[in-house]
């Protein structure tokens, strides 16, 4: 098993069980534990199984109706990631809900050797969390291998995501590109190692060549989760793979003139984009078929990429 001390901003989420920092969801587990809880096969009755009750520290919060990809770390009371290569996950309506679902969370490796860092975290739970109606949705993870712990979290769904999702149409914004600014890169990325490539085309541009593109909303330097970087990084890393050089691949960044204190850009706001990052496979035709927010693998990536060919 991996262990590693979860540094900060990640750390400001690990007495939180569910939502990340800032999350909308208030509620906390029932601490009581009854003789009738634990034989009527209950989440609450998983949960008080025989091993440690640590925290999720939720890596995505735009959710709807419908199959999400759910993303998460597993952190000990310690404040160190508990890694193995798949964990158990049961999904119940509520702490005290017998579990209507099961499935498989695998860990993803975030980022690329030599490329931006993760804040020392090496890869991130994902799993499908499949919503019949809005609501807090509560899921228990169990790492296989090595030490028994179980992680408790909550995933809030709405009727709709705020973000563009799976199905809609791109937007044709007219972002930046190294024409519209002269060739000057540090106006387009804040990236320390920038891909002149990922700034050659506005979003409206791509959707005109009615060509297949990924595109990522990110800021390597200002991000709050530390993962924007290593996201920029497989989005490059992809490019460079062969049977994918026909693909068109986009950054934009985040905030105004790449300056935080005046708040997000305006393709940011037409995108409606809750938080950061947000990465899009688009289709020849223009609809999304692959979102991903948050952070993600190159094989996660490379999949969604492949299945739109």
């Amino acid at each position: 098993m991996r262990r590693t001390t979860v540094a900060a901003p990640f750390a400001c989420l690990v007495a939180a069980l569910g939502a990340g920092c800032g999350g909308t969801d208030d509620a906390s587990p029932d601490t009581s534990s009854t003789p009738a809880a634990r034989s009527a096969g209950t989440l609450e009755a998983l949960w008080r199984a025989p091993g440690e009750d640590v925290a999720v520290v939720a890596g995505t919060s735009d959710h709807e109706v419908g199959a999400n990809r759910v993303s998460f770390l597993v952190v000990d009371k310690q404040s160190r990631l508990v890694e193995q290569p798949t964990a158990k996950v049961w999904i119940a309506r509520g702490l005290k809900q017998r579990p209507f679902a099961t499935g498989t969370a695998r860990l993803e490796s975030i980022g690329v050797p030599g490329g931006e860092s993760a804040d020392d975290v090496g890869g991130i739970y994902v799993t499908t969390i499949e919503a019949s109606r809005p609501g807090t949705y509560w899921f228990l993870a169990e790492p296989v291998g090595g030490r028994r712990v179980q992680a408790l979290g909550t995933v809030v769904v709405r009727a709709r995501s705020m973000a563009p999702s799976v199905n809609d149409r791109a937007l044709p914004t007219r972002t930046p590109t190294l024409a519209s600014t002269g060739g000057k890169l540090a106006e387009l990325t804040t990236s320390q190692t920038p891909d002149r490539a990922l700034y050659e085309r506005s979003l409206a541009q791509a959707l005109a060549a009615k060509e297949p593109f990924v595109v990522t909303f990110a800021t390597p330097q200002f991000c709050q989760t530390r993962t924007c970087g290593p996201g920029v990084d497989v989005v490059s890393a992809v490019r460079k793979r062969p049977f994918f050089f026909f693909f068109f691949l986009l950054n934009f960044e985040i905030y105004s003139d790449n300056d935080p204190a005046k708040g997000v850009n305006r393709w940011v706001k037409e995108w409606r984009l809750p938080t950061e990052p947000f990465t899009y496979v688009v289709d020849r035709t223009g609809v999304i078929r692959t979102k991903l927010e948050g952070a993600f693998s190159l094989g996660e990536l490379a999949r969604a990429v492949a299945a739109v060919r």
